[in-house]
This record gives C-alpha cells, structure tokens and sequence, in this order.
C-alpha cells in the first residue's frame, strides 16, 4: 500500500526512478500513546503500541541532536561537479512537484538548503516504497531489498549509485541525519512482502513506524528546531511521529478496498472480530451498520494522533511549519471524507479535491504563524 512519503501528497508511479541551527544537549524520553477504537456494548479494549525502546528511537534523536555537521567525516562527502549536484536536485525538485503537489508548494517557503534536502529525502523514500508497490514489485526479492539497503549504506558513506543518490549523499552531509531510521524504512518493506495480515495495533503500529514514522525520524534535522524549542525537542519528535503514525493509519483507511483487492487487509484482526467482522467481510465490499461502527473507532484513533501533532508543528523552525500543518489538516480531511462517504472505503475511495487543498492553504499558513510559541491554545 501507498506509504512513507505519500504523507505529504498523492501516491506516485516511478518504476523509472529505480533505474535512472544545531540544538543544545539534552535527555528525554521518546513516548507514544496508543488509544483504541471503542465501542459501548464491548469492553474497552487494551492494547499497547511497540515501546520505542525496542525501536531505539531515542537512540536516533540523540545522535541527530549531538551530531554537528564538522563531526561528519568528510572522506564521506564526494567532490561532485557543482552542475552535476544541481541537476540532481533539480530532479528531484520536479519529481516532488509533480506527485506531492500540496506538500512541494510547501517546501518553497523553506530555505533553499532545506527544500533541496527535504526533496531528496522524499525522492529516496519513493524509489523504497516502488521496490514493493510499483510496477517492478512482481520481480521484488529479498534480494532486491538487501542490495537496497547495500546501496543506502554506499550512499551514506559519500559513494551514490546515481544522480539521485548523489542529491542525498550531499544532504546527509549537510544535515545530521542518521542512517537507521532508513535502514528501518526497508525493514517496512521487507514486512510488505512477508505479512497481509495484522493480528492486533501492537503489529499495525509497528508497520506504521517502519513506513511513516520513519519519515519523521528522517526529516526533523532537516525542518529545523528553533533554539527557544531546543529544550523541547522530545516533544518535537513525539509530535512529529505521531503525525507520521497518523498520516498512515489514514493512508490504510482510505486504501482499504484498493488494499483488499490485493489481498491485504492492514486492520487488526482482532478489533475486526470484536464487531462481529472478518477479512470476508472486507471482501464483500459490502458496508453495514457493524463497519461503520469499526470505522468511527479507527478514525478516531487516527485523530487522536493528528492531535499530539500540533504541538511539535509549531515548534518547528517558523519556516518549516507550513508544509508541515499542511500535511496536518490535508490527512484531517481525508478522514472527514470517508465520513462523508458514510465510512464505504470498500468501493469508494476518500478524494479531497484541488480546490479544497488549495483552500486549505491559507488555513494551514495562518495555523503555522499564529502559534510561534509553544503549547497549543
């Protein structure tokens, strides 16, 4: 299913690009809670997400926070041919314009160093998730997702494969991005291929992590966080992934009957069992009263996550926060679309038009620079 930076716009098809201020010292604790949909007539139910301590993921924000850019081994930074770096980024630049089209008006108000960034990040993201879900996916292997992540690693290491790994060899220069939350990323992929099935959110958060949150992990160095924010930066990245978990609990719920069609049914099985529902029932594309019951419970659990967002979106770097709050509200909408469907993803799938994206904008901006401070009001 469509993941990692579909986030940030609409799902792309780009088999061809297979083949073509630092903060101050701090300790934290990265925390996630995991609410579950609820229903009168069943107990509630008692489900926990995968402790990030499991995924090390303070491990990672605290060598992104305490890596400065003259810590970098400069062996690793290849002298590229200024033309040739710009070309790269160019692609880039236009690969995001043209599937990402809402989040890439976004990264225009970014500095120039962070949109280049942020665009080859995005580029990298697709071409992993393209493994799996594009057109070459039927040809996927084990191996192809080891040779992968060999390539990743020759890219942190200053020796890209192409022009397009050379835009990120250039950026993990720049900006203290650590490796393993890409590692992590193909992990996700290599679950793609090996599971269809989620016996509970414990296994769902878990996927969720490895293509969404992710992303978070990856772009945070790259937004920015401001020096009045540096002491909040647990808080930053709390936020930030649960805007990735949220954005991809989302992407599951919109792409429900798509997903079905292939055979994948990215639900907990045991909610699903729990209001008298079954993969059958998935595939009958038949919507009932015992669905729409499921739905209401899984898009609030989606919301829920969208609402420990909006404290780490604004504190970010002022620049980075619209595309940010952009991606924020266009998810949000998603979901109030499936509503609107009156919860039928089976056969219907939730569309949020240009012209309400583009009206969403202005909101979005004035939500990024009406709340430079801290906590939401």
């Amino acid at each position: 299913m469509s993941s990692a930076f579909s986030i940030l716009g609409q799902p792309c098809a780009v088999g061809s690009l297979i083949n073509n201020g630092r903060n101050s010292h701090q300790e934290f604790t990265i925390t996630a809670r995991v609410v579950a949909p609820r229903r009168p007539t069943l107990p509630e139910l008692s489900l926990k997400g995968i402790p990030h301590t499991d995924l090390h993921v303070r491990e990672i924000v605290q060598r992104q926070l305490h890596t400065r850019r003259t810590d970098h081994d400069v062996c690793r930074k290849p002298e590229f041919n200024p033309e040739f770096l710009e070309d790269a980024y160019d692609r880039c630049r236009d690969i995001c314009a043209e599937y990402a089209k809402t989040f890439y008006l976004g990264t225009r108000l970014m500095t120039e160093e962070r949109q280049k960034a942020i665009w080859a990040i995005y580029v990298w993201c697709r071409r992993t998730d393209e493994l799996v879900d594009g057109p070459n996916a039927t040809h996927m292997s084990t191996t192809v997702l080891d040779r992968w992540e060999e390539r990743l690693e020759d890219l942190f290491n200053g020796r890209p494969f192409d022009m397009l790994d050379a835009a990120l060899t250039d950026t993990v220069h720049k900006f203290p991005l650590d490796i393993k939350p890409f590692r992590d990323m193909i992990e996700g992929m290599r679950m793609d291929t090996k599971k269809s099935r989620y016996e509970n959110y414990q296994e769902l958060y878990l996927y969720c992590y490895y293509v969404a949150g992710t992303v978070a992990l990856m772009t945070v160095p790259v937004m920015g966080i401001p020096p009045e924010s540096s002491s909040n930066a647990s808080s930053i990245y709390n936020s930030a992934l649960s805007l990735g978990i949220g954005n991809q609990l989302t992407n599951i719920l919109r792409d429900v009957g798509e997903d079905a069609l292939r055979g994948r049914v990215y639900l907990p099985q045991d909610e699903l069992s729990q209001y008298g529902l079954c993969d059958e029932d998935v595939y009958s594309r038949k919507v009932t009263d015992n669905w729409r019951e499921f739905m209401k419970g899984q898009i609030n659990r989606a919301r829920f996550y969208f609402n420990q967002a909006e404290e780490g979106a604004s504190k970010l770097d002022k620049d980075s926060r619209w595309p940010v709050w952009s991606s924020l509200l266009l998810y949000r909408t998603i979901l109030d679309a499936i509503e609107e469907n009156d919860y039928d993803n089976l056969t219907k799938r939730a569309y949020v038009g240009r012209t309400k994206k583009l009206l969403m904008l202005p909101l979005s901006y004035t939500r990024s620079v009406s709340m430079p401070g801290f906590a939401l009001h």
